[in-house]
This record gives structure tokens, sequence and C-alpha cells, in this order.
């Protein structure tokens, strides 16, 4: 073929797109899978630091994750449990894959719907841990956090995690100091849902039990305040139910 043609050069144009569209199809189907992988692990990990049991090391976490969380439900505001997945369905199904933060979206037109719960074991003892997802100054604001299966009230342990908050004051949320501030307070007060409220340091609540919020950083601190309550709220039946149970 005569090189110098116009024909040449469209052929010889259309065949080279063709090539890196494959190539460039090839490579983000590639490192799309990566991704989810990453994102499963990351998730996994948060989860286990809300009960107190982190892991760093991320080809162990899969195993840990599944070694201590029992059960991955799918509940709703109304209590009940519509779905129960264990075994082999632990961190592959709907109650894990769930993106939370748009069925907490919708949850504010529409009641009842299903949300994610996650049973955990340890030492012998089994815990709620409970999704949460807000807005912080900048960004979206999510978190985890376990509570006692017994009482359905106390809290074992807690994550939280930002998105693009100020570091040294709003992103403080995501440090071990500020998580543990949670340890061993209650969501219920004399049976009646409370939630935690976060104020601004030095202030104190008679009512329901509370933690310093982050200096400096009062907007984030007010997200986190806001997620409480509203991510923990549409499990109170869930919660109650289960202690009437027991």
């Amino acid at each position: 073929m005569n090189r110098d043609k116009n024909l040449y050069t469209i052929i010889y144009a259309s065949v080279m797109v063709v090539i890196v569209a494959i190539l460039l199809t090839f490579t983000s189907t590639s490192l799309r899978t990566k991704q989810r992988n990453n994102e499963q692990i990351d998730k996994m990990q948060q989860i286990l630091r809300a009960v107190n049991k982190p892991m760093t090391n991320k080809t162990k976490v899969i195993d840990a994750y599944r070694d201590i969380i029992k059960q991955e439900l799918l509940v709703k505001t109304d209590g009940t449990v519509v779905e129960t997945f264990e075994g082999d369905a632990i961190g592959k199904n709907e109650a894990f894959k769930m993106n939370t933060a748009n069925q907490f979206k919708l949850l504010q037109k529409e009641d009842n719907l299903p949300l994610p719960l996650y049973v955990a074991e340890v030492d012998g003892k089994k815990y709620f841990v409970l999704p949460l997802n807000g807005a912080g100054l900048w960004g979206p604001i999510w978190g985890y956090l376990s509570v006692d299966a017994e009482s359905g009230s106390t809290v074992f342990g807690s994550d939280f995690s930002h998105a693009s908050e100020t570091p040294g004051l709003g992103a403080e949320i995501a440090t071990l100091k500020f998580s543990s501030e949670f340890k061993e307070k209650n969501i219920f007060r004399e049976n009646e849902f409370k939630s935690i409220s976060v104020v601004k340091p030095g202030q104190s609540l008679s009512d329901r039990d509370y933690v310093d919020g982050i200096s400096g950083g009062t907007l984030t601190s007010n997200g986190v305040n806001d997620m409480l309550l509203h991510s923990l709220m549409p499990f109170k039946e869930f919660l109650i139910k289960n202690k009437q149970q027991q």
C-alpha cells in the first residue's frame, strides 16, 4: 500500500486507536479489580478497629475479619432482620457491599429500608458493629461503632474516617485518641435512646453520655455528633428487641 495516500493514513490511525482502546480497557479493568480489593480490605480494617482488633498486615486482614465477624445482617428500621449472611458468604454479600452513605440518604425519604449490621465475637463476647455516615466541614465522614450485644447500649469500640478534614484539626477524628473516648459510653439512658453527644471541651451534659470534641475542629465535631444521632437511630428498634430477648 502506498504510504503517501490518505487511505493508508486513515487505516493506520484507525488501527492505532483500536489498539490503544484495548490497552486502556485492559489497564482500567486490572486497576479496578485491584482497587476493589483494596477497598474491601480497608473496610474490613475499619470494622476490625471498631472492635479493638486493628490489623496492619493486609495479607492477614481477610482471615482475621472472617474469624471475628460471625454474621453480617440486613436489618430494617423496625428491628426485623431481613437477611443473614455467614460462613463463606462473609465479606461477599449485600450487607458488606452496600453503600451505606446512599442508604442513609434514602432512609430520609423512605422508612424501613435495610441497613447492614455486623455481628462480631471477641474473647467469647458478642458485639454489634453499626455503620456511621455523615458530613464534616469539608466532605464526607464515616465510621463504625461497636456495642455490647447483651446491653445493646455500651460502646466497646469505634473508628472514624474522613475524606478531606483539616489536618491537625477536624482530621483528628481519625485518631485513636478521639475514638477511644467512646469506649464504655452508652447510647441508651434509662432504656431511652439518646445517642452519644460530641461537645465542646469543658462542656457537659446531664441527660446523656458525651465525649469532648476536637479543639479547633468545632464544625467537624458537630458533624460527628449529627452522624452518631442519625446513623444510630435506625438501629434503635433492633437493639431494643435484641435486649428483650436476652
